[in-house]
């Protein structure tokens, strides 16, 4: 079998990973693996794109574990604008995207037995990968609900337009299939192409997470992990820090230095290694997932990672009430409430590390995105 995945966000060799890398890996398993990175242009360098690094391999195929790699980056690339009357430049910009000259993508899609199209602007180059092979089969990884990632009208009502072109769309939770785009779909947990695909963890997890990266310290001392930067709120930890002075929090990849928070037991680090990360969260004595005080989606409680792989070790989890979700083992409050945030972790530092849900390997992901009829936990209804 050969696989395309398209993404806007992620790219194959950047070492932050993503749910689509590791569905990458498992891929390889069934064949040949190329990955399509867009929406990449001389702007993204001002905006903290994670692909910035590989600005001197842009538009060169690079082979890398395996995956033919491809960033594709254009003279311009579209985005989102707020204000209504700019909306149809906003749609010739995407016109003249969708449209634009790659043979790399064009060869890629007429080899392709499946396509896979990843959460953001991925989707707006179905149909042109559709007129080249029209028998590949056509797949939705929806890790997001694109209003939430702020992605223009366009995109979202596109999206919503090409639902029944899909083969299968694979969304991480539920309740993502009563929120759609720009409008309100409830009749979306009725299609036929319509299934949920959680994320999952590598099978060696477990031997991955050793040793303990702590060092020792007295009797009462404690350790809690936060990882990742998505609407990372500093100001959990002026309050935890100070509240909680025999515990250090590790924060890991935020995106904040530190800068603001006087307590010395908090500890920021850039992003490190994946397996260097999992050994944090094995060890510590509680998760924190200190998302800011917005509108937060209700699909975020299924759709995290970080707080997946929480549950997977069995961490007693702090994190806003909006995303506790039907999860035990996770103890909410109320963002910017500091009363509510010492009692959350007090709740999580007296709770017995059990783990709250079963968690599928990144293998059984992989299979269900690419069969989900075959299984009767894909069900959305």
């Amino acid at each position: 079998m050969n696989t395309l995945i398209v993404s806007a966000h992620h790219d194959y060799r950047t070492p932050n990973r993503a749910s689509i890398h590791f569905v990458a890996n498992e891929l390889l398993s069934h064949g040949a693996v190329n990955f399509f990175s867009m929406r990449y242009s001389p702007a993204s360098k001002y905006k903290n794109d994670a692909r910035v690094p590989l600005e001197k391999q842009t538009n060169k195929v690079e082979l890398h574990g395996g995956v033919q790699c491809f960033l594709w980056k254009t003279p311009f690339h579209p985005i989102a604008f707020k204000q209504r009357w700019l909306w149809p430049i906003e749609r010739a910009l995407f016109w003249i995207y969708e449209r634009w000259s790659c043979a790399v993508l064009d060869e890629w899609a007429a080899q392709a037995d499946v396509v896979i199209f990843e959460s953001g602007i991925a989707p707006i180059l179905l149909r042109r990968i559709a007129r080249i092979n029209p028998q590949a089969r056509l797949i939705y990884k929806g890790n997001d609900g694109l209003r939430e990632i702020g992605a223009s009208v366009y995109v979202q009502r596109k999206l919503e337009e090409l639902i029944p072109e899909f083969d299968v769309v694979a969304l991480v939770s539920k309740s993502m299939a009563t929120r759609w785009g720009h409008h309100s779909l409830n009749g979306l947990a009725n299609a036929n192409n319509v299934f949920v695909v959680p994320h999952g963890v590598e099978e060696r997890l477990d031997d991955l997470g050793d040793p303990s990266p702590y060092a020792e310290g007295p009797k009462d001392s404690l350790h809690a992990v936060s990882v990742g930067s998505m609407l990372f709120d500093p100001s959990f930890f002026t309050v935890a820090g100070k509240a909680f002075p025999n515990m250090t929090f590790h924060v890991i990849g935020s995106g904040h230095d530190g800068v603001g928070i006087a307590s010395k037991n908090v500890i920021f680090y850039p992003r490190m290694q994946y397996s260097k990360t999992i050994q944090y969260i094995k060890h510590a004595d509680i998760g924190i997932a200190p998302y800011q005080a917005l509108v937060l989606p209700a699909y975020l409680a299924d759709s995290s990672l970080k707080m997946l792989q929480y549950d997977y070790f069995g961490l007693p989890t702090v994190c806003p009430f909006e995303v506790v979700g039907s999860h035990k083992g996770r103890f909410g409050y109320n963002a910017g409430n500091p009363s509510s945030i010492e009692r959350a972790i007090k709740q999580a530092i007296a709770s017995p590390h059990l783990r709250s849900r079963s968690v599928l390997t990144w293998s059984e992901v992989a299979n269900r995105i690419l069969q989900p009829t075959l299984y009767t936990d894909t069900k959305i209804s």
